[in-house]
């Protein structure tokens, strides 16, 4: 029941912030004392789930950065309300990186043991392969890989023919010809990070841009750290719009990054913030993927192809994390992902 009652008051809060418990206790109370009341925000307090604002008679509480990061939010409610109707952080936010990011966990204790216990299970499954399995299968999902991070940016290969692409270097008849090069290019990128595994360790803006030039060649697309705005489809959020804040960023970023411990948080971060800064005039979220399987695989844990993950629910969540700066979305999606690599390759 205490933690409803939690969920209750953080909801309330969220709603309406800067309420005094005397106002929070009033509206949702429900029968208990007003010192439960109290009690219950003082523990929500200690949880870093909320901050006060003033003192005394004069505190007001407000959700905390480290909630706003985690708290669920379900997309398909979310998404009901068209783009100009929906209440969003509109400019890229400064303080989510060197503060909140810096400072909060990305996963719960559950999340990590169930992810723990996924790679101990790719780990074992591994060992008993000979190289020439291992490779037929790292084969396996470097195609569906390529080929689902392609179909996302809206490449029009299915993964058959991307498939007889990358292997027998078939182009399919009728499909322009820079989707075949995209497809390539992953190809390219990926064999880069396998062959180059300490590449990201740790991680630099220049190496990003490296990776990030492999997979836009002879795409048209210009392989330096953008010097304009740029604007994203489906959303009102505008990333950072100069060179030096973008610079900065990245390198915040890497920071970031290299300073955590778990490989699982370091993956999530490279995919979720080179989305979100959008360092580059396109080839973004490519690089990000790329990016964050390097440090997967650098470290020796299960690369994540997204097969079967939905490219309209990919980019919801993504624009959620935009929007809001909440991971709940891609984070599950993150988790779905990687467990179906474990249990599908190798």
């Amino acid at each position: 029941m205490q933690k409803e009652d939690q969920l209750e008051i953080l909801e309330f809060i969220r709603q309406n912030p800067l309420r005094s418990s005397g106002q929070i206790h009033d509206a949702i109370h429900t029968g208990r004392a007003y010192a439960t009341t109290k009690r219950l925000l003082a523990e929500l307090l200690a949880a870093d789930y909320i901050t006060k604002q003033g003192g005394g008679r004069a505190t007001k509480y407000v959700i905390s950065p480290a909630y706003a990061l985690q708290h669920p939010i379900d997309p398909e409610a979310y998404f009901k309300d068209e783009i100009d109707a929906r209440q969003i952080k509109q400019r890229f936010n400064l303080e989510l990186i060197t503060g909140t990011l810096a400072k909060a966990g990305l996963f719960t204790g559950n999340e990590l043991q169930h992810l723990a216990q996924l790679q101990d299970e790719f780990t074992n499954n591994v060992s008993h392969l000979s190289k020439t399995i291992y490779d037929k299968e790292f084969e396996r999902l470097a195609i569906d890989l390529s080929w689902k991070s392609s179909q996302i940016e809206g490449n029009t290969y299915s993964l058959l023919e991307t498939e007889r692409l990358l292997k027998e270097r078939e182009m399919a008849i009728g499909k322009p010809k820079d989707d075949a090069v995209m497809l390539l290019n992953h190809k390219e990128a990926i064999e880069f990070v396998v062959n180059h595994p300490d590449y990201v360790v740790p991680l630099s803006v220049s190496r990003i841009e490296d990776i990030h030039s492999i997979l836009v060649k002879d795409l048209g697309i210009n392989r330096n750290i953008r010097q304009r705005r740029v604007g994203i489809s489906g959303t009102n959020y505008t990333p950072p719009d100069n060179e030096y804040q973008i610079k900065e960023a990245l390198f915040d970023m890497c920071v970031l990054i290299n300073g955590k411990d778990n490989i699982f948080e370091k993956a999530l971060l490279a995919l979720i913030l080179l989305s979100y800064i959008q360092p580059f005039e396109d080839g973004n979220k490519r690089t990000a993927r790329i990016v964050s399987n390097a440090i997967l695989i650098a470290n020796s844990y299960c690369p994540i192809s997204f097969r079967t993950a939905d490219a309209t629910e990919y980019k919801k969540a993504m624009l959620i994390f935009y929007e809001q700066n909440n991971i709940s979305a891609f984070k599950k999606l993150f988790i779905n992902q990687f467990e179906f690599a474990v249990k599908t390759y190798f």
